[in-house]
Order: structure tokens, then C-alpha cells, then sequence
């Protein structure tokens, strides 16, 4: 069996070598399936009326202070209107009805408890560690933890990924909601990052749309920290999807899915490399092993028999 494990762990690296995994320097996903948007439009009864993610917050913070927005369902109608403009006038604000920049930096006074900071650089290799259950990012220089910051994750319904990422891309901004800084990960189902927010009083709750977000005065901390290739591991059980259905994983595939089955095959100690939601030769090869160990035909497809036997 080691001489067998020997030989396989071999040509892994042999093929690897000739056709690795897929690169990680790209940002475009293959599966927009999830993640972040830019919201940058004004918000404002319509007929029909506007809905997404980011009036379903609007509410959400009204309802919390107290103005009555009618139904939290993400749409922006008269109860809504109706809230916004009850908060103008209460906050000596143009009572328009309309929900712009100084609108939110209204709603979020007073909630944004982070003070300016003050911290080193740190020295020597930097990875980030998210820990979704903890609701915290860490960043850790030359194995030890540096500093930890509170973050704000994914919805129930828009979880935020879980998995062994980079950091592929930086801004200094990428829209009003987005905060001052933004730093995107290589998840290949949707645009995820770490980033700023406009919506301070949302960090430490699960509240985005699966990006993690930090107070501005943090993530203009770390941010000249972080080179480009910087390692991302988040913590945490895997998430899926509402209405996501059990499938045959087959190579090339990508989602949430892909991370458990490479999670597993790490557990297993088949798997060298990252659990990065990509189903490439690395990953091909440790099912294929598993498969073989396991009596079961070594195609690299992971079906019912190798999806139970893995307890995915």
C-alpha cells in the first residue's frame, strides 16, 4: 500500500508539473452564481418598484431604528418611502425620499465603533484566516496571529464561501457600498471579497450578500499589508446555496460542492492542494485514489457510491 501510495503521489506531481491546476490570477468567475455587487444607484420608489439586497439592508437598519419600513422583503415601496422620509425630517435631513450617500452615512452614525489604526506593518509572509463562526478576520505574519479584526458575513440565504483562496485583485474603492478599500478573492462562482462598508452597524452579524466586510478604518489598516497571491482560508461548515441539489461532480466542475469533496480528500490525506472550488488534475487524482482504495470504479466522478462512502 505505501509503495502503491508512493507511485501515485509521483505521477501527481508529474502531471501537475506538465498541466496544472487552473490559474489563480483570474477574477472572472465561471459561475456567477453569488457574491457581491456594486450598488451604487440611488434608492427610490419606482413604479414598478425597485427591489434587491441592498433595500432589503435599507429596511432592515430603519426597522432597527425604529421607523417602520412595512414588509422587509428587499422591495422599495410607499411604507418604504414612507420611513425614509420620516427619518429626513427627524434627522434634519432634505426630505425627499430618495436614499443616497449622506442618507446612509445618517443611518450609520454612531455604530461605527473602530478607532483609527495605529499598527506596524507587520514583517515576514502574511496569510488571513476568516473564521465564519467566530465572525472575525485574522491576519497572521510568519505563522503567529498579528491581529484580528470583527467582520460582517454572508446571509443564510448568500453565504459567504468557505475554502482556501487568494487574494486576485485591490481597489482603493469600488463604490459608496463597498467602503474605502476592497480586496477580491479567486472564488470562481461569483465576486467575493473583503472589503469596506457604508453599513458599519452590520460588522459582526451575518448580513452581506457573502463578501466579508470590515469597519473602513480596519480594512485601510491591512490593506498595504496585503499583496496580490495573499493566502484566504475561511472557516467554517460549507453552505450552499437555496435550491442547490445534490449532483455527480465530474472534473472541471466549480462550486461549493467542489470545496467539501476537496475538504474530504484532505481529511483523507489524498489532496496536496488548495480546497479552491475547482475541479482540476489535483483533485482528479486523489478521487481517483480514493476510488481505488475504496473498491469502487476509478473514474474520477464523484457519484451516489463515492459521495456516501466520503459522507459529503
Amino acid at each position: 500500500m505505501k509503495r502503491n501510495f508512493f507511485l501515485v503521489s509521483i505521477l501527481s506531481l508529474l502531471i501537475v508539473l506538465i498541466n496544472p491546476e487552473p490559474s489563480l490570477g483570474s477574477s472572472s468567475p465561471a459561475e456567477n452564481r453569488g457574491g457581491c455587487s456594486v450598488g451604487n444607484e440611488i434608492l427610490q420608489l419606482t413604479n414598478p418598484p425597485m427591489a434587491n439586497f441592498e433595500i432589503l439592508e435599507l429596511e432592515e437598519r430603519l426597522l432597527e431604528l425604529g421607523y417602520n419600513p412595512g414588509t422587509v422583503d428587499g422591495l422599495f415601496d410607499s411604507a418604504t418611502e414612507k420611513a425614509v422620509r420620516t427619518f429626513q425630517r427627524e434627522h434634519g435631513l432634505k426630505i425627499t425620499g430618495l436614499v443616497e450617500q449622506q442618507f446612509w452615512r445618517a443611518l450609520a452614525l454612531g455604530s461605527d465603533k473602530t478607532v483609527a489604526g495605529s499598527t506596524p506593518p507587520p514583517e515576514g509572509p502574511i496569510k488571513i484566516v476568516i473564521d465564519i463562526n467566530k465572525r472575525t478576520l485574522t491576519v497572521y505574519s510568519q505563522g503567529a496571529i498579528y491581529k484580528e479584526y470583527p467582520v460582517a458575513i454572508g446571509k443564510a440565504k448568500t453565504p459567504s464561501p468557505v475554502g482556501e483562496w487568494r487574494i486576485v485583485n485591490k481597489s482603493l474603492s469600488w463604490g459608496g457600498g463597498f467602503g474605502t478599500r476592497w480586496m477580491g478573492l479567486n472564488v470562481p462562482w461569483g465576486i467575493y471579497g473583503i472589503h469596506g462598508t457604508n453599513k458599519p452597524w452590520s460588522i459582526g452579524r451575518q448580513a452581506s450578500a457573502g463578501c466579508f466586510r470590515m469597519y473602513n478604518r480596519d480594512v485601510e489598516e491591512i490593506y498595504p499589508w496585503i499583496p496580490h497571491g495573499t493566502p484566504v482560508i475561511v472557516l467554517g461548515k460549507v453552505q450552499y446555496f437555496p435550491g442547490d441539489k445534490i449532483r455527480t461532480i465530474k472534473p472541471g466542475a466549480t462550486g461549493p460542492d467542489v470545496v467539501e469533496l476537496q475538504l474530504k480528500l484532505k481529511e483523507e490525506g489524498l489532496l496536496w492542494g488548495a480546497a479552491d472550488g475547482r475541479y482540476g488534475d489535483l483533485t482528479v487524482i486523489a478521487v481517483k485514489y480514493y476510488q481505488t482504495l475504496n473498491g469502487f470504479p476509478n473514474d474520477g466522478i464523484v457519484e451516489e457510491n463515492t459521495r456516501k462512502a466520503l459522507a459529503l
